[in-house]
């Protein structure tokens, strides 16, 4: 279950990836106020109606989403602030899935302290 898990999780990283890499064009082709036609990298297909007119009732609309070109983020480019915090946080992260070593009680040796007199009987206080 675990190894299923990690190979979906890097699936999707990697997608994540690509998309944010790739730059995407939506391009919509608008006919009296209604979208005819959309259409992703490519131009999108009119609805047939003569454009050539001086007022045309048809529009073009394009706008583009620009990828992230440079992936590489160096740790110099942090200032002190980040990498400090970088730095405790990964430590802080590692600590959580140390196994903790059961530690000796340094009292487990010991034997209590004599009963001279008993408290609860000579004052009459019971835990009912």
């Amino acid at each position: 279950m675990k190894q299923v898990f990690h190979q979906i999780l890097s699936s999707l990283m990697a997608l994540l990836v690509l998309a944010s890499t790739v730059s995407w064009t939506v391009d919509k082709h608008i006919c009296m106020g209604r979208v005819m036609d959309i259409s992703l990298f490519a131009h999108a297909d009119d609805c047939g109606m003569d454009m050539n007119m001086e007022k045309s009732c048809c529009d073009d609309e394009s706008f583009t989403v620009q990828g992230q070109d440079d992936l590489k983020i160096s740790f110099e480019n942090f200032s002190l602030d980040q990498q400090v915090f970088l730095v405790s946080f990964v430590q802080t992260y590692f600590q959580l899935f140390e196994i903790d070593s059961k530690e000796p009680t340094p009292f487990s040796e010991y034997n209590p302290p004599p009963l001279i007199r008993d408290i609860q009987v000579l004052d009459q206080t019971f835990l009912i």
